[in-house]
């Protein structure tokens, strides 16, 4: 009766460890794509190195993002609400270097600003994919 017992618990130990294993790959926020088609996936080098050369950095965060903390002269166009063709064609042209960044490689923005700006036309894109995080913590100047 007793090892009945334990077989019982057992087994239902283990269904609720599969559970609970399932389940949080599940809710767990997929990491960003390594690459976009048409843009050049970059690091925290790469990134320092076109910042030094002056190439022009979007931000496509959320408002409170930019607001608690921004790679220097970076410009602020919020995805879901600003990212439109007009509003980049104001900041940077289509043939000019452009790097798009967002926070870390569970955050899609920076992929998908990317995606949309070769759509669009523009042929010198990069994609910062680990982003404003990676810069920070490798102590790079932050605003």
């Amino acid at each position: 009766m007793v090892v009945q017992g334990l077989k019982y618990l057992m087994k239902g130990l283990v269904g609720v460890a599969i559970f609970a294993a399932l389940s949080s790959q599940v809710w767990a926020k997929a990491d960003s794509p390594a690459t976009v088609a048409g843009a050049t996936t970059i690091d925290t080098q790469k990134a320092k190195q076109l910042f030094e050369q002056g190439i022009k950095f979007i931000d496509v965060r959320s408002n409170s993002d930019w607001e608690a903390g921004r790679i220097p002269l970076a410009t602020h166009i919020e995805l879901h609400h600003q990212f439109t063709p007009e509003n980049l064609a104001q900041v940077i042209a289509k043939d000019e270097p452009v790097v798009f960044y967002c926070n870390s490689l569970k955050c899609h923005r920076s992929a998908h600003a990317s995606k949309k700006a070769v759509s669009w036309g523009y042929t010198k894109v990069y994609y910062y994919r680990t982003g404003y995080p990676a810069w920070r913590n490798a102590l790079n100047p932050v605003e």
